[in-house]
């Protein structure tokens, strides 16, 4: 059943955000390329000349398929607009009569006017009546439900998700209805806003320029590279866990993939500060497996009911799956990755390896309890970066963390003089060591930390990212 807006890409909503009528223009343009739907923030333009400039020319030229809806949102409701309800409501008016058919209208002021209702005001004929929380996600009914009286159309909600559970309940708003949009703002409401029109949500607002909500991604990117339109409850769902993860380029990497083999399946990246949030609330996105990255790589043993030997090992998984009957099982795949990589630049079987990094020792004893053996090549030592060398979670000994990185720290200095970067052989104590860098600059959540003294890092040692 097409819901309030239309189907497919009609609810796809371009929202369009710009001081002058000039630049309002050129966004309408570059939207109405990639969607029917758009949504004009005239509270953004910077007073009423360009609101008027623009209203102009809209009237003479608006688009025949277009489906614009006008807003003039002012700051009480979360908007730019410093009128009051009455200018408002005189600016959707004429924005109706400059081709507009949908208004945004924020209860603040529904709340202000006579008997509560738009009847009597010449605004746009199909009324979104909106609730915005900027702060949080407050309490929702189990269902929403178009009042009867106000004159509205649909309705949105639109609240800050300050966590995973707060998306979910957001994203079940949207379930099976037609007139309801549901909107998870933040970072952390990221996957609720691909998955919304799936659920049922009338609508998914991405910018064609500037942002005018926290957590908006952008509208080609919306549609083509997580084509929210078109995803189904048949599409499987992945994603990647991380706190940071808007660095990550997984959700680029994959979605590209699927794209290209012609997969039905997403994937999103899930900002997690709390496994046991992400956990509880993985059913409501209908996730089917995830990767993991820092800070969860390690902690996420605790919540998994089965692991692969070799992983286990290593002391990390980096890939979940969850199995038919919603058992997690972990694995890792860095060493084969890792591996593969070092190969095509490095021969690796019969050489000798140090590996340093800020990552700790116990990273280093798992590379050495497999992968090492199985490439034909044998790890020497293992330096850890600062601080973080003797504070690691890992099951050697002070002491024998200690040892391994003061003696690779040691054989940095005396060949100072040479060119020891990532990837190059040099000789000390008569044998060729192969140096590989497992923590290089910029890498979070320590960007500005490097495992070797800065004199090294920068005049010595030549990073390759």
């Amino acid at each position: 059943m097409p819901g309030a807006f239309g189907k497919g890409i009609e609810r796809l909503c371009g929202v369009l955000a710009a001081p002058t009528a000039r630049e309002l223009r050129r966004l309408l343009a570059l939207a109405l390329r990639e969607t029917r739907t758009a949504e004009i923030r005239l509270d953004w333009l910077k007073n009423g000349a360009e609101r008027r400039a623009f209203l102009k020319w809209l009237k003479a030229h608006c688009p025949r398929k277009a489906q614009l809806i006008a807003t003039c949102r002012r700051r009480v409701g979360g908007g730019e607009f410093a009128g009051d309800a009455g200018e408002e409501l005189y600016w959707l008016m004429q924005a109706r009569a400059a081709g507009c058919a949908w208004c945004d209208l924020e209860v603040e002021t529904l709340r202000e006017l006579p008997g509560k209702s738009v009847d009597g005001y010449a605004v746009p004929g199909k009324i979104l009546l909106s609730m915005h929380d900027f702060r949080k996600t407050p309490e929702f009914p189990k269902k929403l439900t178009v009042p009867a009286m106000g004159g509205a159309t649909a309705i949105k909600v639109a609240a800050m998700a300050r966590s995973l559970s707060d998306s979910a309940r957001i994203l079940r708003l949207a379930h099976n209805s037609h007139d309801v949009v549901a909107i998870a703002m933040g970072e952390i409401g990221l996957p609720a806003r691909v998955l919304a029109l799936r659920e049922g949500s009338a609508l998914a607002y991405a910018p064609v320029g500037t942002a005018t909500a926290p957590g908006q991604i952008a509208l080609r990117d919306l549609k083509t590279l997580y084509r929210a339109h078109e995803l189904t409850r048949a599409t499987r769902v992945f994603g990647v866990i991380g706190d940071p993860i808007g660095h990550s380029l997984s959700p680029l990497l994959h979605n590209t993939g699927y794209i290209a083999a012609r997969k039905d399946a997403v994937y999103l990246p899930f900002l997690v500060e709390n496994l046991k949030d992400f956990l509880k609330a993985m059913p409501d996105f209908g996730v089917r497996g995830f990767s993991v990255t820092l800070p969860h790589k390690e902690k996420i043993f605790a919540h998994l009911d089965a692991v692969e030997p070799l992983a286990q090992k290593i002391g990390a998984v980096n890939t979940v799956t969850v199995c038919e009957d919603g058992s997690l099982f972990g694995s890792n795949t860095d060493y084969v990755g890792v591996s593969r990589a070092l190969e095509k630049k490095i021969k690796l079987r019969g050489s000798r390896v140090a590996i340093y990094g800020a990552g700790g020792f116990r990273s280093c004893r798992g590379v050495r309890a497999g992968p090492c053996r199985s490439a034909g090549f044998r790890l020497c030592a293992a330096a850890g970066g600062g601080a973080q060398a003797g504070q690691s979670g890992g099951r050697g000994s002070d002491s024998a963390r200690g040892i391994a990185h003061v003696g690779v720290r040691r054989t940095f200095e005396r060949h100072a003089h040479r060119d020891v970067s990532p990837g190059k052989s040099f000789a000390p104590d008569g044998g060729r060591v192969k140096l590989s860098s497992s923590h290089g600059p910029h890498l979070s959540p320590h960007p500005d930390q490097t495992p070797a003294a800065s004199r090294f890092a920068k005049d010595r040692l030549r990073f390759r990212r």
